[in-house]
């Protein structure tokens, strides 16, 4: 029997039409983009086709799409390239308190001072309290558009007004978002914005920051003028093309609408099993498509994971990006909800009924006989 694969945040299959756009660029198409012979055209025209399919998926202009390897360093671009700016004593950065590492970590490994924003129990920020939060000496302003481990939507587009309208750079961290729900950048209103290629369909190694029009960052990676100057090194052109065609196979809204479907009949283990909560924001207009986020009380989530492994489901538990410790989530914890019991599970564009299926018929029993073995 095939596994049920119901871990898509983490990152989602490859899909076919990517792979097809990779492959001539792994196999034949091989020279430098940076080069004038006739091999270097090849490979160069290919490279800004595949900008133009990114840019017009997150609606942005193709000069506005700076590739990189990962979301992870688009971020760590957008929050380096921020800090920059700043004058001597390392500046200030205000965030919130249910980001992902890769952003936590980028605002705190420099002398700028931190503001943490807090959340409601549905891992919501408040724009107000965002704004209320910047200052004079504020460099950036870096918050996610929608949560990685439940899902919830942020009001970004209300903090992106209010810090432009102040003239402080603001960062939106779309890589949960992106390939799920609706990404438009100019309408986003975000000076950067980082998205990621393989949690929707494309393949590992490919993201890009998009860079408001006329705004000039330091570079996080030096040494030569590719990206216009904005991000050195040789282009991993067969990455970013897949990268491109995963964004031209996108059905946004028939995926999302099946994505949302599938995760309802997830959901309804909430309701066969006692004691199991969803966390995050409540109502479907709140939340991305393709998330949930449980709590099972009494059970560590190590024992459960394992136990649905073993009858052929996929799914995850932990903070993003910390799984292979199993860390208790600091996004949970900021929302004051049970941070070490939790099950993330997430579909995509590969995910079909039998998937969920599975796990809502598999997941009561390994719960039940977990908890009759902690019993007395």
């Amino acid at each position: 029997m095939a596994r049920a694969y119901l871990d898509h945040a983490s990152s989602s299959p490859l899909r076919p039409s990517a792979l097809e756009a990779m492959l001539p660029y792994l196999r034949e198409h091989h020279a430098d983009p940076g080069r004038l012979h006739a091999e270097g055209r090849t490979t160069r025209v290919a490279l800004e086709d595949a900008r133009t399919q990114v840019a017009e998926f997150f609606g942005a202009r193709p000069r506005e799409v700076v590739f990189t390897s990962s979301g992870t360093e688009a971020v760590n671009t957008a929050v380096w390239g921020g800090l920059s700016r700043a004058a001597a004593g390392g500046g200030h950065v205000v965030t919130t308190a249910v980001e992902h590492s890769s952003v936590r970590d980028a605002v705190t490994r420099s002398d700028a001072e931190v503001t943490e924003v807090g959340v409601d129990s549905g891992g919501r920020f408040d724009a107000a309290e965002v704004v209320a939060a910047m200052r004079t000496d504020t460099q950036i302003v870096s918050v996610q558009l929608a949560n990685h481990e439940v899902g919830t939507l942020q009001p970004a587009a209300e903090v992106c007004a209010e810090a432009r309208s102040r003239g402080i750079l603001v960062h939106v961290d779309a890589c949960a978002a992106a390939g799920h729900v609706p990404i438009d950048f100019h309408t986003l209103g975000a000076d950067l914005c980082s998205v990621t290629a393989h949690k929707l369909g494309g393949p590992k190694g490919a993201g890009a920051l998009l860079v408001r029009r006329g705004l000039r960052i330091a570079p996080l990676l030096v040494g030569g003028a590719q990206e216009r100057a904005r991000r050195a090194g040789i282009e991993d052109v067969p990455a970013w093309v897949g990268f491109g065609a995963a964004c031209a196979a996108v059905d946004l809204g028939r995926e999302a609408a099946a994505q949302r479907a599938l995760i309802a009949t997830a959901a309804t283990v909430i309701d066969r099993i006692p004691d199991v909560e969803r966390f995050g924001a409540s109502g479907s207009e709140e939340t991305l498509p393709h998330l949930l986020c449980v709590g099972v009380r009494g059970v560590e989530a190590e024992p459960i994971l394992l136990g649905l492994d073993q009858h052929g489901v996929a799914v995850h538990s932990g903070s993003s990006c910390s799984s292979e410790a199993l860390e208790p989530s600091p996004v949970l914890a900021a929302m004051g909800v049970d941070a070490d019991h939790s099950l993330r599970i997430s579909v995509g564009w590969s995910s079909t009924a039998a998937d969920v299926e599975r796990f809502v018929e598999v997941l009561p029993g390994i719960v039940e006989q977990l908890r009759r073995l902690r019993s007395p």
